[in-house]
């Protein structure tokens, strides 16, 4: 797959932290794009394309006769106007970015399983919203399997995102099989034999302990990101507050930058 990260090169840590009720500290990143860098703006589109389609398999999957990027944006990409696909875009906009920083900068292996798949192109994929992994191959008890729930405003007013992020987080344990379980299925299905061993290894906690961490995350565009209303969070009734990470972006008209990201995705192939 052409996966990318030169993108993040806009993924600026400001140093601020967000003090939640709850006593937890959460990261701030701002994300600096710029849509007139054409370089980085086609490399990322390309990127972005290939979580809901592979190139390689584009000309087969469309009917006959049709345009590739009327295929991409019927049958693939969440609608901009029709709902609930706007709301879809920024919340798959929203977790592909955090996928990214996990896995260029938090040196996370996270498998890119959850769009391709889809059935209807305004649907979120069930289970959680993004599995991370490390492995110790010298002390397979240092493992870790690390779940993220992302929530993404990116129009109107503040909201208390990192608070919904929580809450959804505090489902996670109960859907960890069920999530591991359908990275597997959607990799046998496109042939992904040699990553199965992966996902197998933490199929197996019993015999095979690793560490379970969690994680919350909020994407805001400017309008909406307020830190105060984010230091409202309160993790006190997660089941494994003590293993759970906080984090927020925000960066300039996200929605826009997403809308804008599509349409290009969809017509540079």
């Amino acid at each position: 797959m052409p996966w990318t990260s030169e993108h993040l090169n806009w993924l600026i840590d400001t140093g601020q932290v967000i003090n939640t009720t709850c006593g937890k500290k959460a990261k701030v990143y701002r994300f600096d794009h710029d849509v007139n860098d054409q370089e980085i703006m086609r490399k990322w589109a390309k990127h972005y394309r290939n979580h809901y389609c592979d190139d390689r398999q584009i000309d087969i999957m469309k009917a006959p006769g049709q345009s590739r990027s009327d295929y991409l944006f019927t049958m693939k990409f969440p609608s901009q106007t029709k709902a609930p696909g706007p709301s879809i875009r920024a919340g798959d906009f929203a977790e592909i970015l955090v996928v990214d920083y996990l896995t260029y900068l938090q040196g996370y292996t996270v498998p890119r399983t959850r769009y391709d798949r889809k059935g209807v192109p305004n649907e979120s994929t069930k289970g959680s919203d993004v599995l991370a992994f490390k492995t110790d191959i010298d002390n397979p008890a240092n493992d870790e399997l690390l779940v993220y729930e992302v929530k993404a405003k990116f129009t109107a007013k503040p909201k208390p995102m990192l608070q919904e992020a929580i809450v959804h987080s505090a489902k996670d344990p109960l859907r960890i099989a069920e999530s591991l379980n359908g990275i597997k299925q959607r990799m046998l299905d496109r042939n992904e034999f040699g990553n199965i061993g992966l996902i197998n290894r933490f199929q197996d906690s019993a015999n095979q302990p690793y560490k379970t961490k969690f994680g919350a995350a909020a994407v805001c565009s400017n309008s909406a990101f307020d830190i105060e209303t984010l230091a409202e969070a309160d993790s006190a009734h997660h089941p494994y507050s003590a293993d759970l990470e906080l984090i927020a972006f925000y960066g300039e008209e996200l929605m826009t930058l997403a809308n804008a990201l599509y349409e290009r995705a969809a017509n540079e192939i």
